[in-house]
């Protein structure tokens, strides 16, 4: 299913990119926000490198360190998205789709597809890791 953001989630990404978004308010609701807006925009593959480098600048700006950044599970989340945006009805904004399925707001649900310790390993902070549990549906 394409869907289109709204002119707020438009707004949200916008503050996000220009560092309008303090850490204490970028929440796991918030990262889900921000993919969805990127995946409005195009495929798991073209918002990867756009929500790693708005993450990375997000964590300079913020003089946080940049082993905060988790390239498993920005990955493993966008491809998440993706799958339930794709079963969703066409949704106006991101509150519209989460309101259909919130499951995606229970941030331990990447457990359910890796172990813990090959999830928050090293090898996975540092590039992608598959799930070693469950595969994570593709979108169509």
């Amino acid at each position: 299913m394409t869907m289109m953001p709204s002119h707020d989630d438009l707004d949200f990404r916008d503050r996000f990119e220009s560092g309008a978004v303090a850490p204490a308010d970028f929440t796991h609701r918030a990262h889900l926000r921000l993919a969805y807006v990127y995946l409005c925009e195009g495929s798991v593959e073209t918002a990867m490198p756009r929500i790693r480098n708005a993450i990375h600048a997000f964590l300079r700006r913020n003089d946080l360190p940049a082993d905060k950044y988790h390239e498993t599970l920005t990955r493993s989340w966008l491809m998440a998205v993706a799958y339930f945006m794709d079963k969703a009805k066409s949704a106006s904004t991101f509150d519209g789709f989460m309101a259909q399925d919130d499951r995606l707001l229970d941030s331990q649900i990447m457990l359910t597809h890796y172990r813990k310790d090959t999830l928050f390993s090293d090898a996975a902070r540092a590039g992608f890791v598959a799930p070693d549990l469950q595969a994570i549906p593709p979108a169509r």
